[in-house]
C-alpha cells in the first residue's frame, strides 16, 4: 500500500489518508449546522486544521500513554492524533473533553463512523475529575496562564503539556510565569510563521 506524505518525516498509508478525508467530510457536513470551526478557515481547512494537528502529533505522538485533549471542539488536535496513533500502531489512549453538547455528539459520531476507540467527556474542564494524563493538549482554547491551571490538575507529575500558540506566545509565557513555574520548549511551526508549539513540564504554582 502506497504512502502519502502529510509533513516532512510523517508518511501515512493511503488508508490513513482516506480516514482523514472522511473526517474532513463529516466536519464540513456538521459545520453547516453547528460552528465547529470558523467558516473563514474552510477554504484552507487541510493546512489550517488537519496538518496543524498532524504537526503536533509528529513532534509528540510517540509519548505514549493517556493523552487528554482539552476543549476539543471540532476534534483538533485530538481526533487527528487518534487517527494517526491508531493507523501507525502507537498505543495512545485518547480522551477528548468538550463542554458543548452538540460538539460532543459530533466527536462521538466521528469516532463511531471511523472506528476510533476514544473517550469523549461532555464536561467543563473545571468539573472533570483528575485525569492523570501523560500528555495534555489544547489548541486555541485559553491563555497559557489558564492552561497551566488545567495542566496542574490533570497532568501526571512527569507528564507533558503541549499547546499550540500563535505569534503572541512570548507574551503569554511572560504572563504565565508570574503565577506558574515550568520548564518549556518552543518548537517553531513548519506551517505558520510566528506560531509555535509549547511543550511544558514541571508545572506548579508560584
Amino acid at each position: 500500500m502506497s504512502d502519502r506524505k502529510l509533513l516532512p518525516g510523517l508518511d501515512v498509508s493511503r488508508e490513513t489518508y482516506s480516514r482523514l478525508k472522511d473526517y474532513e467530510k463529516l466536519l464540513f457536513k456538521w459545520n453547516s449546522k453547528i460552528n465547529l470551526v470558523s467558516k473563514s478557515t474552510l477554504p484552507e481547512f487541510w493546512g489550517r486544521h488537519i496538518l496543524d494537528s498532524a504537526q503536533l502529533f509528529s513532534l509528540f505522538g510517540e509519548k505514549t500513554g493517556k493523552w487528554v485533549d482539552l476543549g476539543s471542539g471540532g476534534g483538533f488536535p485530538g481526533l487527528v492524533v487518534a487517527i494517526l496513533s491508531d493507523e501507525l500502531g502507537i498505543p495512545n489512549r485518547l480522551s477528548l473533553v468538550e463542554a458543548d453538547v452538540r460538539k460532543s455528539v459530533f466527536l462521538k459520531t466521528v469516532c463511531r463512523e471511523l472506528g476510533l476507540k476514544v473517550d469523549v467527556y461532555n464536561s467543563r474542564i473545571e468539573e472533570l475529575p483528575k485525569m492523570s494524563a501523560d500528555v495534555l493538549s489544547a489548541r486555541a482554547l485559553a491563555p497559557l496562564k489558564t492552561l497551566c491551571f488545567y495542566a496542574e490538575k490533570h497532568l501526571k507529575k512527569d507528564g507533558l503539556a503541549v499547546f499550540a500558540k500563535g505569534e503572541s506566545w512570548e507574551s503569554e509565557v511572560f504572563e504565565a510565569q508570574k503565577n506558574w513555574i515550568f520548564d518549556f520548549d518552543a518548537v517553531k511551526s513548519k506551517l505558520h510563521e510566528g506560531s509555535v508549539i509549547l511543550a511544558l513540564r514541571g508545572i506548579k504554582g508560584v
